[in-house]
């Protein structure tokens, strides 16, 4: 009894004291325009989700194009000087990292960047779950 009230003292702490992570881990950093073309619509203006919340995802998450549409719930983990806003977004996936080799796992666009990280210089840990 007195094993199990010390366990359920220390995750009451633990869990007050740090945030769980239920998705992947990965690195994310903004990119500013110009966003067309896209790998996955070309030159589509109706491809953008309202807000301009959308991504570019490297190859671990391309999935040979399958990742077009996709959605993430996105939330910045960590970072130099402290970027996180807490929170989360809802992003959409809409291009391949256009950059080679891709500097982070995620590209997001400086509206999706901004509302997670208050910094778009930095690069910064995120978790993403697919939505």
């Amino acid at each position: 009894m007195g094993f199990l009230l010390v366990m359920a003292m220390v995750l009451s702490v633990m869990s007050s004291e740090a945030s769980f992570v239920v998705g992947d881990i990965g690195t994310a950093a903004s990119y500013a325009p110009p966003y067309l073309p896209t790998k996955c619509n070309g030159n589509r203006e109706d491809q953008f989700p309202p807000g301009n919340l959308f991504v570019a995802v490297s190859e671990g998450l391309w999935d040979n194009g399958a990742a077009c549409g996709r959605r993430y719930r996105m939330r910045c983990l960590s970072g130099n000087t402290r970027p996180c806003k807490g929170g989360m977004v809802d992003v959409k996936v809409v291009d391949y990292c256009p950059k080679s080799p891709c500097p982070s796992t995620i590209l997001m666009s400086t509206q999706a960047f901004a509302a997670i990280s208050r910094s778009a210089a930095h690069k910064i840990n995120v978790e993403f779950i697919q939505i």
